[in-house]
């Protein structure tokens, strides 16, 4: 609607004044959508007032920019995501509109795609959530998230990718192309560094060049020079004491100078603090800033922005010149024309039977399977009585978590996609078990449930346990919500352990069970000490609108899980090196990455910690035999030469499956300190019992190289190589060397 008026009043305005009286000197006007956008850019700027261009920099209300109506420039609509469209908000305000048609699908967080390892689902992912922002008239979807998982108390780890760059750099790119797909930008967050949430207003980051290099940036760079992102999002915290918003290196020498990005810069809501830094250092369209003394949430006054009034008077006063700002409305007229102005985009869909769909193979494909003694999943065919225990299984977990909340036109929970599954077949009875958070709202959208229970914990934990011991499968679901100091933004986790007594609920329904089954709602990693006492261990995730029927599908057997971790469960907290040592997190001031390149199983591997689950690893209903691997050569060129690995992969077992093959690279003659392997391609086979297939890599020398802070580059080092082949960064099934000259 608001477009539609936008749309009208820009007409009315053209029709009413003659092109002479605007366009004073005639000159031919781009009205043509098929003309080359910079064309258009440049001629919309040329004709653009002092006023115009400040206008179009800055926002005019919580989520959108205005455009220029007097030569019919479309506003740019922003939406949050990344997991599915936000409801509508007032103008002025976070409170919600209260439309009645701005539900949506949610789609599994971003930690479950990355544990599908699959690129396809990538690019349906951003397919389908795409089409959902187009059918809602956004130009601008806030996400996807791609900061590494540093550690396991980040609150908001479960928006992102994982720990390894590479395998975020390989998901982001699908996702970031089937969104713009749809006519909508991708805004890829948050750039950079965004690893604490507690502080992040606060946090200055400092860290080495080769760990800025190696592992926060190549996401961001694969989202950019490979997917073609239309827009980035600064981030929260600063880095070597400017805040990322408005960071010279980041955004001027690394990201538009190095990466080539044409693109406009984003603020995230209130991130900028400086007029003068925001001019010079690269930020293009300011959003959310608390000016003038007013209070955040508050009606806001967009013109006294930092890139509003103040840059104004600066010109005016002929402190700053117009060239900046020249690029900056460069930019964000070239975002403009790419969504807003784009009349080939598509209609898109909201809801529809595909996006549930594909809501739920995402999820199923992402469901890790970690533990599964004596075969105790699937559920037994003749199972009668399956109990489900604990508050995860009923909890709503699409409300609350920060900005990527929302409005669901449903959400289908794991009890009644268990109990949906079973229907006519077996009794799914339901014990509490514990309780965690009750409330159920976030920015005025309310889950309608009433999760209030006055029991104590040890009437709960009797009540589980004395249905446990008639039940033929034992199913208890946890993990964390989207509460304060859990998976959230803005805070942090406490500590590894599990919250609301779940540890006590379920060894007691380990000493009565030898079917017992704990099924993990959560972003981040727990501490497991009753590992060695349950039968089989799952992750589910946060895993959206179809987070229950995935989960029936996969325990059941019908679908056999093919999800890998894409970050590594410790056993207790400094087993992460970012926690080593007793290091100080969240951190409100000054903090230094000391645990440098080696993050998640690099750190855990130099210092010779076994994990309680590694990187990559999943388990299938199915097994897998690894044979025959082979390199094109045994010896190339430096900077020029590729390398080719193949391996055979066959399905030994007796049920279809998919496995994800896993390559890592090791250098062993390195002369500087590298990690004893890194990830540098894996691919997602499907196989029918005793069927084979090849699967071939390849290894360019970017795979060898690491970033030389003296020279400033990459550089591959001469000497031998190894090529490692894994079913998971544990479990190396094959090894192969070569040299490069």
């Amino acid at each position: 609607m608001n477009r539609l008026l936008s749309a009208l009043a820009a007409a009315i305005l053209l029709t009413a004044a003659p092109l002479s009286a605007q366009q004073p000197d005639n000159r031919p006007v781009y009205l043509d959508p098929d003309a080359p956008i910079e064309e258009r850019v440049e001629d919309a700027l040329s004709r653009m007032t002092l006023r115009e261009k400040i206008a179009i920099i800055h926002a005019q209300s919580k989520f959108s920019a205005p455009g220029a109506p007097r030569l019919g420039i479309a506003e740019l609509w922003c939406t949050d995501g990344p997991h599915g469209i936000r409801p509508e908000v007032m103008w002025d305000e976070w409170d919600q509109a209260r439309w009645t048609n701005d539900s949506c699908i949610a789609y599994p967080a971003l930690t479950c795609l990355a544990a599908t390892w699959n690129r396809d689902c990538a690019q349906l992912y951003g397919i389908s959530i795409g089409e959902e922002a187009r059918y809602r008239e956004k130009d601008v979807l806030l996400g996807p998230g791609v900061n590494i998982y540093r550690t396991p108390l980040c609150g908001r780890n479960f928006e992102y990718m994982g720990e390894d760059p590479y395998l975020a750099s390989e998901m982001v790119v699908p996702y970031v192309q089937g969104v713009q797909s749809q006519g909508v930008a991708a805004c890829v967050k948050h750039y950079a560094l965004n690893n604490e949430e507690q502080h992040r207003h606060t946090v200055d980051v400092d860290l080495s060049d080769r760990a800025l290099y190696e592992i926060y940036l190549p996401a961001f760079k694969a989202a950019v020079t490979e997917g073609d992102a239309w827009s980035i999002m600064g981030s929260y915290n600063k880095y070597r004491g400017t805040y990322a918003c408005h960071n010279h290196r980041l955004l001027i020498d690394i990201l538009k100078g190095e990466w080539g990005f044409d693109g406009a810069v984003i603020s995230d809501w209130g991130g900028v603090h400086s007029t003068e830094e925001a001019i010079h250092n690269g930020l293009d369209l300011e959003f959310g800033t608390w000016t003038d003394g007013l209070r955040e949430g508050a009606s806001n006054a967009y013109d006294t922005y930092y890139m509003a009034a103040p840059y104004l008077e600066m010109i005016e006063r002929g402190e700053v010149g117009t060239e900046e700002l020249d690029d900056k409305v460069r930019r964000v007229l070239r975002l403009t024309f790419r969504t807003a102005m784009n009349n080939d985009k598509p209609y898109g869909a909201m809801c529809s039977e595909a996006h549930s769909e594909t809501a739920r193979t995402i999820a199923e494909e992402g469901i890790v399977l970690l533990k599964n003694e004596r075969d105790n999943l699937p559920i037994a065919a003749d199972a009668k009585r399956i109990l489900v225990v604990g508050e995860n299984a009923i909890k709503m977990m699409t409300v609350g978590g920060g900005s990527s909340s929302l409005k669901v036109k449903y959400e289908c929970s794991p009890l009644d996609g268990l109990r949906a599954y079973y229907a006519g077949r077996a009794e799914v009875a339901f014990a509490r078990g514990y309780v965690g958070d009750v409330t159920g709202n976030y920015n005025g959208v309310v889950t309608g449930q009433d999760l209030r229970d006055k029991r104590s914990p040890k009437r709960l934990i009797e009540e589980a346990v004395e249905m446990a011991q008639s039940a033929d499968h034992v199913i208890f679901v946890g993990g964390l919500n989207k509460s304060d100091n859990q998976d959230c933004e803005g805070t942090d986790r406490k500590g590894l352990e599990l919250p609301y007594n779940q540890n006590d609920v379920i060894e007691a329904l380990a000493a009565v069970t030898d079917n017992l089954t704990v099924v993990f709602v959560s972003g981040n990693a727990v501490a497991m000490p009753w590992i060695d006492e349950v039968e089989s261990v799952v992750q589910l995730w946060y895993s959206g609108s179809e987070a229950g029927n995935a989960l029936a599908r996969v325990l059941s057997g019908e679908v056999n899980p093919s999800g890998k971790l894409p970050f590594t469960f410790g056993r207790k907290l400094d087993d992460y090196m970012a926690h080593a040592n007793g290091a100080k997190f969240p951190n409100p001031k000054k903090v230094f990455y000391h645990d440098d390149i080696f993050v998640g199983y690099r750190g855990f591997e130099e210092r010779d910690i076994e994990p309680l689950f590694a990187f990559g690893h999943g388990l299938s209903y199915t097994t897998f035999e690894y044979s025959d691997l082979k390199l094109t050569s045994r010896e190339i060129e430096a900077n020029a030469s590729v390398q080719q690995a193949s391996v055979t992969i066959t399905n030994t077992g007796n049920r279809p499956g998919k496995e994800i093959v896993q390559l890592y690279v090791a250098d062993p003659e390195a002369s500087v300190a590298r990690p004893k392997k890194e990830l540098k391609g894996f691919a997602k086979v499907e196989l029918q019992p005793g069927e084979s297939t090849t699967v071939t890599f390849t290894i360019t020398p970017e795979h060898l190289a690491f970033y030389d802070e003296i020279k400033g580059g990459w550089h591959v080092e001469a000497g031998e190589f190894r090529v490692i082949i894994g079913a998971s960064a544990a479990d190396v099934r094959l090894e192969e060397s070569f040299v490069v000259k």
